[in-house]
């Protein structure tokens, strides 16, 4: 569950800009976005290329795929908060109970995914029970949090490959955000001028954002159309909530980061940080995708 190996480069990495000694200029095959493009890149085929080839084949191998992206993702944005912030989320509720909620909304849909995240939630709050009072409120809430933004979200990218239809669905999805994060990503750079949130974010530009709006309107209309029969408005509508769900997801990636004070949320990937980092956009994103399509498509 990864996005574009270009247009994910757009929105966290160019806030921080490398440098090298007094003279702040950018490192060896570093792109004007602050990452190592040609290794960026590299990874993002090789890691899109594992999600087309199990939504080709077997598409529920696609959940497993989501499992492992949750566990990951929950261990770094776990970290981070650690490092950041020093607050202790309780992690074994939260890897435990995210895997439920992904696992749980293959036979169970919403009701499995709910079911999983209120006993997770009620985990959480005995778990931390053992710490004391000092920081409780501030350490369950952080638990619930991580629960809901990182397993939660995902569960419903999960839920989109169930139907028979279910691997067009979430092509669809994942061209959408990569189309949004791409159009973004090239606009911004051609032309941003404009910031769009210059405190959270100083390097996504109004330009980039348009940019992102023309790319997931087109993507949306054809892929909609062609590939699960709906119309071509449904399809512009499609494209424009992603594009917004994309863009909000960068967002708030950039604020939790710039509050805790830490560059990317892992190491794990070369050239784009952790995996959180690769999932910002995707995680929001995978609840509308659920929702609209099955509204416009029913299964």
């Amino acid at each position: 569950m990864v996005a574009g190996p270009v247009g994910e480069l757009e929105h966290e990495s160019r806030d921080h800009p490398v440098t090298t000694g007094s003279a702040d200029l950018p490192a060896p095959n570093v792109s004007r976005a602050g990452r190592n493009l040609p290794a960026a890149i590299g990874v993002g085929v090789v890691l899109g290329g594992a999600v087309l080839l199990a939504l080709l084949t077997v598409r529920h191998v696609f959940i497993g795929i989501v499992a492992i992206a949750v566990a990951v993702a929950t261990w770094e944005l776990v970290g981070a908060l650690k490092r950041g912030a020093g607050i202790d989320v309780a992690l074994w509720p939260v890897l435990v109970g995210g895997q439920a909620m992904v696992w749980l909304s293959w036979p169970f849909g919403r009701d499995g995914l709910l079911t999983g995240f209120v006993v997770t939630i009620l985990a959480c709050l005995l778990w931390r029970l053992r710490g004391g009072v000092e920081g409780y409120l501030r350490d369950a809430s952080a638990s619930v949090f991580t629960a809901a933004y990182v397993p939660l979200f995902a569960a419903f990218a999960a839920m989109l490959v169930v139907p028979a239809d279910g691997a067009a669905r979430v092509l669809c999805f994942m061209i959408l955000v990569v189309s949004s994060d791409t159009g973004g990503y090239i606009a911004g750079v051609l032309f941003g001028k404009h910031p769009m949130a210059p405190v959270i974010s100083p390097k996504k530009s109004w330009e980039g954002f348009c940019g992102s709006v023309v790319a997931g309107v087109v993507a949306g209309a054809l892929t909609v159309h062609f590939m699960l029969g709906g119309e071509i408005w449904q399809g512009v509508l499609f494209g424009v909530a992603i594009v917004a769900t994309a863009t909000l997801g960068d967002l708030v990636e950039s604020v939790i980061k710039r509050d805790l004070g830490v560059k990317d949320m892992g190491t794990l990937l070369p050239g784009h940080g952790g995996l959180m980092d690769r999932m910002d956009s995707l995680l929001p994103s995978a609840v509308v995708s659920w929702l609209l399509l099955r509204l416009f498509v029913p299964a």
